[in-house]
């Protein structure tokens, strides 16, 4: 915990952050979790696919008006800004 309070650690993170979103959107809409194929290649292969299929739909999105989904907030969050 010592170590996350240095900048070197929150700017690696912020980093991890930023793409946690983009990993979560592969997992649910394209099968990101596992691999159809065996090797190396073919898997490399396959996350090129799935990245360019993110962005197209990404891209579609944007084009039709599709608002980006609000960042949610936990329940504990929600108490707090209650409560303040």
């Amino acid at each position: 915990r010592i170590e996350q309070r240095t900048p070197e650690w929150k700017e690696l993170y912020n980093k991890r952050a930023g793409i946690e979103g983009t990993f979560s959107q592969g997992v649910r809409s394209v099968g990101l979790r596992r691999s159809r194929y065996r090797g190396l290649q073919k898997t490399h292969l396959q996350n090129i696919a799935i990245a360019c299929a993110i962005n197209l739909q990404r891209l579609t999105d944007h084009w039709s008006g599709v608002p980006p989904a609000e960042t949610r907030s936990s329940a504990f969050v929600r108490l707090g800004q209650w409560v303040m």
